[in-house]
């Protein structure tokens, strides 16, 4: 069916890097004086020894996967990412259950952000540095997936940016290869721009490289229960509003930005979408819920804006208790969690361009039943779409609709009221945080949930993560006849 070799080899550096990074809250806990050490110090060598080995057994591999083999490293790696992850989490002061680590693990590399952690502000400093690693880590792997996979395997209309052939984005950088380690590059040197911006306003440096981490990604977890509550400051609100933008952009055009024109930018169809609806969304929460909210006019612009961007982007960052403003804010923002950002980047959700092509798709169909025999051309960045990509689009959205509905019904078996299996069912498979209700509303977390609950959330945020049909093929009988 396909080589099990450089699959072993992959996971095998998957498996040494996680090592490697462990090492990071190991010197934490090191610098801080804790006892906490010893729990990313044995999972540090026992990872350095199993991927060392993988990689040493396999070394002569070709790395070579059909099409088969590449849908299953996909779907393998994040659940192996997510079980080897959690190990920490389990053995630290944390005192977390196997489902509790393994709930936090996922929410961790899939960006989610939705945590079972509770009293934040007193937790060990490598466990918090440890869950923001995570979300930087994910957000990369995301960046990865979106433009050199999932183009590949043809997933819910990705194969719009397809770097082969006569694409310009090959004419940029003619390697995939390349292009990771340029945008890779592009991805460290934001994040230490943002960890500087946030200790320039006040964070602390732990702080500051906690949420850098946490920001860049659109990840959302944070060191504080309160989140961006607890730090009462405009500044540092601004400065998570560019970041979280920055992060939902195109990443293969953020890499153009630096030698080409900074306009490129805005010539992205998907992007201007995106900013025109955050445009409208922030006006019409200002018009509709502001009076709500009981501050200056220019307080009341800055928590709008910086709540709205975290939703919309997938982060999950809180500033203030968006329920609190009506049943208005709290449904518009269900809806919200939906939408995403831009392909290419490391948010969650749908996409902005899948509902591009989706209207596209029904304004051709209007045509037809006006013009029978015309021919209509419909493009996107002025390339023409192809009919098997408006066909990939409208199955993805079908099975992301009915995803998010069998989440809520499996949820709902666990005595949950409905709002709480619905927006659990909605954060979870658009890879968003915080829900609605009192128990994981945005003054909540997910703690109190089942274990049954947490297990069904967790397979919620990897399908999200996946795009949904990378992980739904693996379970498909065809799949596995030769």
């Amino acid at each position: 069916m396909f080589d099990l070799k450089p699959i072993s080899l992959v996971l095998g550096f998957l498996i040494c890097a996680t090592g490697f990074f462990l090492s990071i809250p190991l010197i934490t806990e090191i610098i801080y004086g804790t006892d906490q050490w010893q729990v990313y110090a044995v999972p540090f060598i026992i990872y350095l020894i199993i991927g060392g080995s993988l990689i040493i057994i396999n070394k002569d591999t070709e790395m070579k996967l059909n099409l088969k083999g590449a849908f299953f490293l996909t779907g393998l790696s994040w659940v192996v990412m997510a079980f080897i992850c959690a190990v920490p989490l389990m053995y630290a002061k944390t005192n977390l259950s196997f489902f509790d680590a393994f709930f936090e693990s996922m929410s961790g590399i899939t960006t989610t952000g939705s945590t079972v952690i509770s009293n934040l502000d007193n937790q060990p400093k490598g466990i918090l540095i440890w869950r923001s690693l995570l979300q930087w880590l994910g957000g990369i792997g995301i960046i990865v997936l979106a433009i050199s996979v999932l183009p590949f395997l043809k997933v819910g209309g990705m194969q719009l940016f397809h770097m082969e052939g006569d694409d310009p984005y090959e004419k940029f950088l003619p390697r995939i290869s390349a292009v990771v380690s340029k945008i890779f590059m592009i991805y460290l040197a934001l994040t230490l721009i943002c960890v500087f911006s946030y200790y320039s306003c006040g964070m602390s440096f732990f702080d500051a490289l906690t949420h850098s981490f946490s920001t860049i990604s659109t990840g959302g977890f944070s060191t504080h229960d309160e989140s961006f509550a607890f730090f009462q400051n405009n500044n540092i609100l601004l400065v998570s509003i560019i970041f979280m933008l920055i992060g939902s952009f195109p990443f293969i055009i953020l890499a153009q930005i630096s030698i080409k024109n900074p306009l490129i930018l805005l010539k992205d169809q998907q992007v201007r979408l995106f900013i025109s609806i955050i445009i409208a969304l922030i006006f019409s929460l200002y018009f509709l819920v502001g009076d709500q909210i009981s501050s200056s006019i220019s307080q009341k612009f800055i928590t709008i804006s910086f709540n709205s961007i975290s939703i919309i982007t997938g982060t999950g960052f809180i500033s203030d208790n968006f329920e609190n403003w009506g049943n208005y804010s709290s449904i518009l923002f269900l809806f919200i969690m939906f939408i995403g950002g831009c392909a290419g980047s490391t948010t969650g959700g749908l996409k902005i361009f899948r509902f591009q092509i989706l209207f596209l798709s029904v304004k051709n169909h209007i045509r037809k039943l006006i013009k029978p025999h015309g021919v209509f051309v419909s493009k996107f960045n002025d390339k023409a779409i192809p009919d098997s990509t408006f066909d990939s689009v409208t199955s993805f959205f079908f099975v992301y609709i009915l995803g998010f509905i069998l989440i809520a019904f499996l949820l709902s078996f666990s005595g949950l009221d409905l709002v709480t299996c619905l927006s659990a069912a909605a954060t979870s498979i658009s890879n968003v945080g915080p829900g609605l209700g009192e128990m994981i509303g945005p003054e909540g977390n997910f703690a109190l949930l089942s274990d049954y609950s947490k297990i069904i959330l967790s397979l919620g945020m990897l399908f999200g993560r996946l795009e949904i049909l990378t992980l739904l093929i693996l379970l498909s009988p065809f799949y596995w006849k030769n």
